[in-house]
């Protein structure tokens, strides 16, 4: 029988059943899921629970002070409360030494300006970083600690200068991070926009860029990033521009952006924080042009959210427009509970969903099958790494990203920025050398959604290393 066959076949009895392969790490994070789309900072965590992390919120000034200060202390404590974390606040930089620091799962840099901390001070916060220790900077994080080379790379770039507060366009380009995911591909609001003195693009992932035509004062062209996330040095690094106002810690949208912004940086949520350039969009929320779909069942496209959700099955869309040979494929994914679905790639032109699961390859989405048939496999032929892959992925109702990368006949899988996979196929039957991709409707009862499906063309060559950040 073929590997694909009897699974896909299996009978609707599963639905309800329990997401075995995922850790007592995960059911902790889903404690502390954000329920809202719409932005509202709310969670299913029971507020009598003992805390699953604990944040340091610090917000010593030695130059300007912001009056939202304490508006923003006040809004994380209660994020906290919500979210399953104990928060504690500080101006004492007293408070970074190495033991203490231990206590924290990540440290909030709110507003903070000028030099903050003294050389054993840093120390002590550098080898917390270094490891695992998370950083949350919240606007004025930027314009802190000027003379700390270690810090720059951690904030991601220095604050320049900014013009009078005003309304701006938030260009949003990551829809699957925790801080952004409850957002719209554009976002209107008021606030104190930054300038900063170099663009961090190359070295962090940008979450969200600034529209320079829709507001006065922007000094830093066509590409203004404005929020982004990175692992540095050991370490989860989130920051964003955003949070001037005392106006903004009573906005329920900017509110989810920063509880998402500090669960990346706990380590409660997981995303690709990888840089990313040069891909260009195979689907990008606004239309299904170019794909088509075989078999039965069908994806329903959300402008709304920029989401294709499936129905019935089972069937298959098909990006038809262009055949693929050599590529980094990026796409992000949700599933709503124990739900089935995948990622087809290297299989013929064909309006029948069996071709592909007869000549191509599969990269699972369903995280109770057998190892081999679970989330990050490639199904049927090869598990992910299952401890790499727990670790990595966020649980049902968060979005995950993949990045499925072909070189030659060499087919590798990162979730959520962490490799899980690398299988090399020896079947010249199946060669992964040229072929479409796809996403796959499994059938009645398992809805799983897309959003921002893009490639990036790749050297044929199939071992080499893809740039210095070995991803995107």
């Amino acid at each position: 029988m073929h590997p694909h066959t009897s699974p896909h076949s299996r009978p609707p009895s599963r639905r309800g059943a329990r997401l075995a392969a995922v850790g007592a790490t995960l059911l902790l994070a889903l404690a502390a899921l954000p329920a809202a789309a719409s932005g509202a900072a709310t969670s299913g965590a029971d507020p009598a629970a003992e805390p699953s992390g604990r944040v340091l919120v610090f917000s010593k000034t030695a130059g300007f002070r912001h009056d939202s200060i304490p508006d923003g202390i006040a809004a994380i404590e209660e994020l906290g409360a919500q979210g399953g974390f104990a928060v504690d606040a500080t101006e004492d930089g007293a408070a970074f030494t190495s033991d203490n620091l231990a206590r924290y799962d990540a440290v909030v840099f709110l507003s903070t300006t000028g030099d903050v901390l003294d050389a054993a001070q840093q120390s002590a916060f550098e080898g917390y970083v270094k490891a695992g220790g998370g950083y949350a900077g919240v606007h004025a994080a930027a314009d802190t600690e000027y003379d700390w080379p270690f810090y720059e790379g951690l904030a991601g770039a220095y604050f320049q200068s900014h013009p009078a507060i005003q309304q701006a366009t938030v260009d949003v380009e990551d829809r699957a991070n925790p801080a952004t995911a409850h957002l719209a591909p554009t976002w209107e609001r008021t606030d104190e926009w930054y300038n900063y003195r170099t663009n961090p693009r190359e070295r962090v992932r940008v979450l969200a860029t600034l529209d320079e035509s829709s507001y006065q004062g922007g000094g830093m062209g066509e590409d203004h990033p404005i929020s982004w996330c990175q692992e540095y040095q050991g370490g989860r690094a989130f920051y964003t521009g955003f949070g001037h106002t005392k106006e903004s810690y009573a906005d329920p949208a900017f509110r989810q952006h920063l509880l998402g912004g500090i669960r990346y940086a706990t380590g409660a949520a997981h995303a690709d924080c990888r840089p990313e350039q040069g891909y260009r969009p195979l689907f990008d929320g606004t239309s299904t042009d170019g794909w088509k779909q075989a078999g039965p069942g069908a994806f329903t496209l959300d402008t709304s959210s920029g989401t294709l959700t499936s129905t019935g099955g089972m069937g298959m869309l098909w990006y038809e427009a262009s055949e693929l040979h050599s590529y980094s494929l990026k796409l992000d994914w949700k599933m709503a509970g124990d739900d089935n679905s995948g990622v087809f790639v290297g299989f013929p032109a064909s309006d029948d969903p069996w071709s592909a699961v007869d000549n191509g390859y599969e990269v699972q989405i369903d995280a109770t099958d057998t190892p081999d048939r679970t989330t990050g496999s490639v199904y049927g032929f090869q598990s992910a790494d299952l401890a790499k892959r727990d670790a990595a992925l966020n649980p049902p109702g968060e979005w995950n990203t993949y990045e499925i990368r072909v070189q030659g006949e060499r087919l590798r899988i990162w979730l959520n920025g962490v490799k899980i996979n690398d299988y090399t196929n020896r079947d010249p039957a199946r060669s992964l050398r040229q072929g479409y991709v796809g996403i796959q409707n499994h059938g009645d009862g398992d809805e799983v959604s897309f959003r921002d499906i893009r490639v990036k063309e790749l050297p044929a060559k199939g071992g080499g290393h893809h740039n210095h950040h070995d991803g995107g």
